[in-house]
């Protein structure tokens, strides 16, 4: 049997996965065509690459053999097409961006406006996730991120920096006295970060500042944050280029430098030459420095 690229990936996606049906959500096909895709190349090469467990699927002996080389044909693989579409010098094309849910919805979107009104040949794919993206693997080609430690894998250029502050809504502010130390808070309830952001520079800093007690609620979404403070759950840390669109919201306590974020644009070293990356960003570098107040909170 003569093995092509679609047959590894597809015995990656299932490696990985340790499911048929995780692969096949990889891949973008059914169940049942990976299922027969992987006994025809099972058959094929007169080996068998998984053991059928109770617990999914894993490599045997011949299978691990595989993936090894498998992930090496990979990385060459794309190593190709990013050097192939870094040599790429048409205005037209696909570009893809990875970016945070706070960011596509509470600051982005006019800059996403503006690149394809300017730029009608390229085709903009946007994909809001909470973990980052893989650019080497061609996940995205372009991701603009909140980071204090940007990848040394890629290049790119710092756009500015994010300010936080502790927000309430007005409804809620109007029942309860002003808030003098957020140390001592009084009647004031606070909405945390979980064990899943707890990572988070604003995170911490409510941990820090905000006696355990008088947190009333956790998530791991800012967003889910800003929704609980509208609704008058109770304080919470929330970026300012976020929070002051909402018109009920209002901050009473200004978060110092030390909890800012660096906002980064990047891209991988071998598309930095193709003409449709080049043009976002350098639309997107643009656009952003334009709304630094916005970033900070001194609009």
């Amino acid at each position: 049997m003569s093995l092509a690229w679609d047959d590894l990936r597809l015995f990656l996606a299932i490696a990985r996965s340790g499911t048929l049906a995780g692969a096949a959500r990889t891949l973008g096909v059914n169940h049942s065509t990976v299922f027969r895709r992987l006994n025809a190349m099972e058959e094929g090469l007169e080996v068998r690459l998984f053991e059928r467990l109770p617990e999914g699927y894993v490599p045997t002996a011949a299978g691990e053999a595989l993936r090894g080389r498998a992930e090496r044909v990979e990385e060459e693989t794309q190593a190709i097409e990013r050097e192939l579409s870094g040599q790429d010098v048409r205005l037209s094309g696909r570009v893809r961006l990875t970016t945070t849910d706070t960011l596509a919805n509470g600051f982005l979107a006019p800059v996403l406006k503006g690149f394809v009104e300017a730029y009608p040949g390229i085709e903009l794919e946007l994909l809001v996730v909470s973990a980052f993206l893989d650019l080497a693997r061609r996940e995205a080609d372009i991701a603009i991120r909140p980071t204090q430690a940007p990848p040394e894998t890629l290049v790119g250029r710092k756009l500015g920096s994010i300010r936080w502050g502790l927000y309430g809504a007005r409804d809620y502010l109007r029942q309860r006295p002003v808030l003098v130390d957020p140390a001592c808070p009084g009647e004031h309830r606070f909405i945390g970060g979980n064990e899943m952001i707890r990572h988070i520079a604003s995170s911490r800093w409510l941990d820090e500042q905000v006696p355990a007690s008088a947190v009333a609620l956790r998530t791991n979404s800012v967003v889910a944050a800003m929704g609980a403070a509208r609704a008058g759950a109770g304080l919470a840390v929330l970026p300012h280029y976020m929070a002051r669109q909402e018109p009920s919201l209002e901050c009473v306590w200004e978060i110092g430098p030390e909890v800012a974020t660096d906002l980064w644009l990047l891209t991988h070293p071998d598309l930095r030459h193709s003409a449709r990356i080049r043009a976002f960003m350098s639309y997107a570098a643009e656009a952003v420095r334009a709304r630094q107040d916005e970033l900070t909170g001194a609009s």
